[in-house]
């Protein structure tokens, strides 16, 4: 399952990485959010030790959405070496698993 991440563990958990990152950012109102939520789940058991997944709510945690310019939800940023990589809408789990997959 995805951890929440807030901003204070931000630099640590994603910048500091040593692991490609998968951050989730959300909302609890959002229905294309929850309906993707098992899949970013299921991504996160998958690429156990090989990645890590993140769950960031936009509502409680706006300063780390404004800074990455999210303007609609869910946006699915992958990060790597500390930096952005990659970024996808919602999609299948098959598609989330091979977004992951290609930074691996």
């Amino acid at each position: 399952m995805a951890d929440t991440l807030t901003t204070s563990q931000f630099e640590q958990e994603v910048v500091n990485s040593d692991i490609p990152v998968l951050v989730d950012f959300w909302a609890t109102w959002c229905q294309p959010c929850r309906a993707i939520a098992p899949f970013v789940d299921a991504v996160s058991e998958k690429f156990a030790r090989r990645a890590k997944v993140y769950k960031v709510d936009v509502d409680s945690e706006g300063e780390l959405a404004e800074r990455f310019g999210i303007l609609s939800i869910p946006a699915l940023l992958l990060f790597k070496g500390g930096q952005e990589v990659d970024r996808m809408g919602p999609g299948s789990a098959d598609q989330i698993s091979a977004f992951v997959e290609r930074h691996l």
